[in-house]
């Protein structure tokens, strides 16, 4: 990087970290209904802080919901657009007591600061408004078309984000899109994000009688919907962790034997995962190591269960009711819509003739895979290497992140997942951080990464 840019970047450090802070301060918590002045107060920082990189066209633009914040840079013709997206909504602070510091006021301890959004999602996109304003302010101008999109309703499902994209598409037009809304594998070790799992979760409900009766004095002769729920549930998965539900695996892409070496590869020790969780020992689908069976491999899990007299002592009830929330993570190329189909189907085939049931599915979303060998993943590697001196490892994530799936179809733009926090900053948990060292690192590889991005050719699928 020449020492110009570098210069620059040494000049404004105490500057990106304020502006940080600003953006850290504003409690944009994007549940709280009472808090919609805030959010709206945080797009307009947002905003001010485009404006300030020196992009050209910048409006907040409303929505059904919160706002979206866009931004453009135009003034690179015939080379490709990089479409830029975040997220400046963050979870509430609850529980506020365990917080060492303030949620809402940041602090910096050891060369990380603390605060609601520091990681997720703030800190994060942030890097990349930042690596513009550096490019522009000490070389004149980008190498490429840039444009932003940060929404507001990230942390309540995006629920507004696949319309604006529909009602903007000519707006949004671009040929990649990329997102800094994940974690580095390990410090020192940067990662590109290339997959993802879906997502079917669902409610079962089984009633019996109309109220809950006296357990000695129908006991044994009425059905009990919290023993049968139980047995329902047991009966999901066999003692090898194989999900028993017909049909299930039938489209599961298998993992390459190439990435099967890349993940034993990496370094992850099992049995230093088991002991920080505090677990006796770890579960899974046999034939298949811990970081398989968490990136690559679908599951089915218990989310949540309700049934009968759950307070203090002792109440000699037979329960009416009994309900559980049951969540399958799916791998490309499972359909959500089938698995729903498929998991209530069989699951009321196994509902004994004594109670009623309903299952219901809630909701669900897409698995994602990204073609590894595409120019601009390509790309981001460079950059990366360049920047950290080791090359990236390629890893997926075991949740879901729906809006990759909204940009790839409906905008039809591959995604280049790059993510700059860590796996234990305490996300969505009390003392949130980032670690100020790898938000300036973030700055200098997007910089790289617009760079090396100008050399991939516009218009590819």
């Amino acid at each position: 990087m020449p020492a110009s840019v570098q210069e620059y970047l040494e000049e404004k450090r105490a500057s990106f970290e304020a502006d940080l802070f600003e953006l850290l301060s504003i409690p944009s918590v994007s549940t709280d209904s009472t808090r919609a002045p805030e959010v709206r107060r945080c797009a307009r920082e947002v905003a001010r802080q485009l404006r300030e990189a020196g992009l050209t066209k910048v409006e907040v633009m409303d929505t059904a919901g919160h706002p979206v914040v866009y931004g453009e840079r135009l003034n690179a013709p015939g080379k490709p657009t990089v479409l830029v997206y975040g997220h400046y909504d963050v979870q509430p602070e609850d529980p506020v007591e365990l917080w060492t510091s303030p949620p809402f006021k940041p602090t910096v301890r050891d060369g990380k600061v603390y605060a609601r959004g520091a990681t997720d999602d703030k800190g994060q996109f942030l890097v990349h408004v930042k690596a513009v304003q550096a490019m522009l302010a000490s070389r004149g101008e980008l190498p490429v078309n840039v444009k932003f999109v940060i929404e507001g309703e990230e942390e309540i499902g995006s629920r507004n984000l696949a319309p604006f994209l529909r009602q903007h598409k000519d707006l949004l037009k671009a040929d990649m899109v990329v997102i800094s809304d994940s974690a580095m594998f390990a410090p020192g070790i940067p990662s590109i994000l290339y997959g993802l799992r879906g997502l079917a979760y669902f409610q079962i409900d089984l009633t019996g009688a109309d109220s809950d009766l006296h357990s000695g004095v129908f006991g044994g002769a009425v059905p009990n919907p919290g023993f049968e729920i139980c047995r329902l549930v047991a009966r999901l998965k066999d003692a090898s962790g194989r999900i028993l539900i017909p049909g299930f695996y039938d489209k599961v892409r298998e993992l390459e034997p190439e990435e099967r070496a890349e993940y034993a590869a990496l370094p992850f020790d099992e049995e230093e995962f088991r002991a920080g969780l505090n677990v006796p020992a770890l579960d899974g689908e046999e034939g298949y190591t811990v970081l398989e069976r968490r990136w690559a491999r679908p599951t089915l899990e218990v989310n949540g269960m309700l049934c009968g007299f759950t307070g203090e002592g002792a109440k000699t009830v037979l329960p009416n009711k009994a309900m559980v929330k049951i969540s399958c993570r799916l791998v490309p190329d499972q359909e959500p819509e089938e698995i729903a189909a498929l998991v209530k189907a069989h699951i009321e085939s196994l509902v004994p003739p004594t109670v009623r049931a309903n299952v219901r599915a809630l909701h669900g979303g897409k698995g994602w895979i990204a073609p590894r060998n595409h120019p601009a993943l390509k790309a981001a590697a460079r950059a990366i290497e360049r920047e950290f001196g080791r090359p990236p490892v390629f890893v997926r994530e075991g949740g879901s992140i729906p809006i990759v799936v909204d940009f790839e179809q409906i905008l039809r733009v591959p995604g280049i997942l790059v993510g700059f926090g860590l796996n234990d900053e305490n996300l969505h948990a009390p003392d949130e951080h980032m670690d100020l060292g790898n938000f300036h690192r973030g700055i200098r590889t997007s910089m790289l990464l617009l760079e090396e991005l100008a050399g991939v050719p516009a218009g590819l699928p």
